[in-house]
């Protein structure tokens, strides 16, 4: 039984879900925390590496010439996405603890995934290409538009990003990013040829960045600071923000008249919100103890839009009939 339910569960679900326990019964702290926080920026700085190794310039050129798609996908992920998050977050004012309502907002603003999306969009029988480069190019804008809107929407008592912000940005999102573009040539084929070692190399480096964010958050009273009843709220509107965001988008694809297998496409690639972006963003703009509970609506986001995705492909493939 344990293990045909390890099997049906995504690897990345599983590691983050082992992260979390970990963190919850043996957080890293004290001088560990220094050490944890070297291998976290390490662990992310590789991420990306290999993200700019993996992304072909020929794809982020085509994509962006796609404009009837790409500019409706990035006005719903930054612009309808991010205002509902900054919708609820402030809903949720009352009821969480600040920074997990802060959560919900950074979670607005979040880019799209990248692999899931593609998985699912390929699954209900989607433009698979579309959902790649789209995805693909919407991740590389959010590294430089997530954190200012984040900024802009939180206001003085959330998030103001100073020089060395920016330059914790560029260090370790932007320049492995780049290296990667520049190596692609020489590395890009190896790897290719191995892509389940690297699709492990960026799985491990999420969990590491979520493990110790939440140690530092356990070590805080992560557990004692958010109750059962705000447990409930964040439950409540992570929902509410799931129904928007695969309703919404999928309606939005309706409006712009696209074929289905472009609608689908804009729909996986227009609902899901990226861990693999959010959980090293989040590592990055805010102190250890603070990341941990932002990334609380993130990681209840991610973990459910998965469970949601496979039975609404398989929906939409069956619906669409025989090939």
């Amino acid at each position: 039984m344990l293990s045909r339910l390890s099997a049906i569960i995504d690897p990345l679900v599983r590691l983050l879900l082992a992260a979390i326990v970990l963190a919850s019964l043996a957080p890293v702290s004290g001088q560990g925390r220094v050490v944890a926080q070297i291998v976290s920026d390490a662990a992310i700085f590789l991420l990306f590496l290999l993200n700019g190794l993996r992304l072909p310039r020929a794809d982020v050129r085509r994509g962006i010439g796609n404009w009837r798609f790409l500019l409706p996908l990035i006005a719903w992920v930054f612009g309808a996405m991010g205002l509902a998050g900054w919708g609820l977050s402030a809903t949720g004012e009352a009821a969480l603890p600040p920074t997990v309502a802060l959560g919900l907002l950074f979670l607005g603003f979040l880019p799209s995934t990248v692999q899931s999306a593609t998985a699912y969009s390929s699954l209900a029988g989607g433009n698979v290409a579309a959902s790649v480069v789209a995805a693909a190019v919407v991740n590389v804008l959010g590294v430089f538009v997530t954190a200012p809107l984040l900024s802009l929407f939180a206001g003085a008592d959330g998030l103001a990003i100073d020089l060395a912000g920016l330059e914790r940005i560029a260090t370790i999102l932007l320049l492995p990013f780049a290296l990667g573009q520049l190596l692609q040539t020489k590395f890009g084929g190896w790897v290719a040829e191995h892509r389940s070692l690297t699709a492990w190399a960026d799985r491990i480096a999420i969990a590491i960045a979520v493990y110790v964010a939440f140690s530092a958050a356990v070590v805080q009273g992560l557990w004692t600071r958010v109750d059962p009843g705000a447990w409930v709220w964040l439950a409540i509107l992570v929902g509410g923000f799931l129904v928007f965001g695969f309703a919404g988008a999928w309606a939005t694809g309706g409006l712009l008249r696209l074929t289905r297998a472009d609608r689908i496409a804009f729909l996986f690639a227009g609902a899901q919100k990226s861990i693999a972006l959010g959980a090293p963003l989040a590592a990055v703009l805010f102190p250890p103890a603070v990341a941990g509970l932002v990334l609380l609506p993130v990681l209840l986001y991610h973990l459910t839009q998965l469970i949601v995705s496979a039975p609404l492909a398989n929906r939409l493939r069956q619906a669409a009939g025989p090939a």
